[in-house]
């Protein structure tokens, strides 16, 4: 175990800047999905084609045979004795930037022992490492039992379209993880509940315009409405910006805390913070008042009790909602949410209940996405074999967990999300989350991932797969 270790920490010592050197690469190609610019050669748009070609190119230079599967995903391949294969994978896509960064989004910045940059957690730079914990092995001139494919994805954060279609052409690994979650492993993931609820604004609205928010799965940063309003006539309130927005309106502006949506309590939701500010100083029409109020209560109750959704069960915990966007667009205004729902919530009961919540607001209702929550038994052989890497290298005596954020592991017949997130670590203030401006993550904490990576590729050679 010391020889691995010795020589793991050569490989860091000899090879840390190039890959903080290919972390950068990817994170410089802004590859949010662009379905206005999507082609048939380019499903997802230009951007995430080009982050998927250089990875794959990152990939090429490390000598791993790859392919390009119509830039819908990206292939590494490093050859086993059989073709039995062990998977990885990792997203070369990425949410859009928003607003509130003090650093380059789409470059990596070193500040403190940290790496800047849109993807740095989620997941370019975690992606990285596991290619290079791949690469180690490669270096050392083994030859392991099973086949390592490494997939880069292109479509996880809007999606998955990538896996479907990678699923209609490949079977399945025997095993996958994804380094795109948190540290010791994930045996569990909530289902994810998606909405939209639709406003007919009325005639005479005093609400003009009401938008917010950069994705439905993340806690909104930023929020605005403008009214029909005097200016001088509102009184000032924290974290809302009053403004002129021409004769008789004002922009009301207000500034929350992103955060992704499977932890809504790290957040603080700008949508809600506009709609209380409507609501407290009476900036509506009587028609729009039940609309309002509907919204106050899915936007300041994200345990889901505002739709009449809250549940828990003993391997998940609480259900989690978020309203994530909203936009007003032709006349309408229209909101979305996000909810990680444990086993004791269905989807029908879940439709029923938020179709009956949106008739209070006068809104109708859309069912944007529903997928059943995941589970893999925490004692399998699998799972043990990624906890014991973790606690090989840590030193710890961790144990395995669940979550609710949803990764490509529960779209494959067995699979795990793996670190390299440790939600205990205290950060900077200045440190950002994924989804959130200034995303950033220790450089030290990647190379621990590194180690765990190493380790985990070995112990999964060691099972009867």
């Amino acid at each position: 175990m010391s020889d691995v270790m010795n020589q793991i920490d050569e490989y860091l010592d000899k090879n840390w800047e190039k890959v903080v050197a290919d972390i950068d690469r990817v994170v410089r190609i802004p590859s949010v999905e662009d379905k206005a610019q999507a082609t048939e050669a380019e499903p997802f748009g230009p951007e995430p084609a080009r982050a998927l070609t250089e990875a794959l190119k990152i990939a090429e230079e490390m000598g791993f045979e790859t392919k390009n599967v119509d830039n819908y995903i990206g292939l590494a391949d490093f050859p086993g004795e059989t073709e039995t294969q062990i998977g990885i994978i990792g997203h070369m896509d990425v949410v859009p930037a928003g607003q509130g960064w003090n650093f380059p989004p789409y470059e990596v910045t070193r500040k403190e022992g940290y790496l800047v940059g849109r993807g740095t957690i989620d997941d370019k730079g975690p992606s990285i490492v596991a290619l290079h914990a791949v690469n180690f092995w490669k270096e050392a001139g083994v030859k392991f039992p099973y086949t390592v494919r490494f997939m880069f994805g292109a479509n996880e954060e809007s999606g998955m379209r990538d896996v479907e279609y990678y699923q209609e052409r490949y079977e399945d690994p025997a095993f996958l993880f994804t380094p795109d979650a948190d540290f010791p492993v994930c045996y569990g993931e909530k289902g994810c509940y998606d909405g939209l609820l639709t406003f007919a604004q009325p005639e005479g609205a005093a609400v003009v315009e009401l938008e917010g928010g950069m994705a439905t799965n993340a806690v909104p940063g930023f929020a605005h409405a403008i009214v029909r309003a005097n200016l001088a006539d509102l009184p000032a309130a924290e974290h809302i910006t009053l403004s002129e927005a021409g004769k008789g309106l004002v922009r009301i502006d207000a500034e929350g805390k992103s955060a992704h949506a499977s932890l809504p309590a790290t957040g603080i939701n700008a949508i809600g913070l506009v709609v209380d500010y409507l609501l407290e100083n009476h900036l509506y029409t009587e028609a729009e008042r039940p609309f309002l109020e509907m919204e106050q209560k899915l936007l300041n109750h994200t345990d889901g009790s505002g739709l009449d959704v809250a549940c828990e069960d003993e391997h998940f915990g609480a259900l989690t909602l978020v309203g994530g966007t909203v936009k007003t667009e032709d006349g309408k205004i229209m909101q979305t949410f996000d909810s990680r729902y444990p086993t004791t919530m269905d989807s029908e009961t879940f439709k029923t209940k938020a179709k009956a919540f949106a008739a209070t607001g006068g809104c109708s209702f859309e069912e944007l996405k529903n997928v059943v929550p995941f589970l893999v038994e925490p004692d399998s052989p699998v799972i043990q074999a990624l906890l014991s890497a973790y606690n090989e290298a840590t030193g710890e005596d961790a144990k395995p967990f669940t979550m609710g954020g949803g990764t490509y592991a529960r779209h494959f017949k067995a699979g795990a999300s793996f670190g390299p997130e440790m939600s205990w670590v205290k950060n900077p203030e200045w440190v950002g989350g994924m989804h959130g401006p200034d995303e950033a993550i220790s450089e030290e904490q990647l190379k621990q991932a590194f180690r765990i990576y190493v380790l985990t590729i070995e112990k999964l050679m060691q099972l009867d797969l």
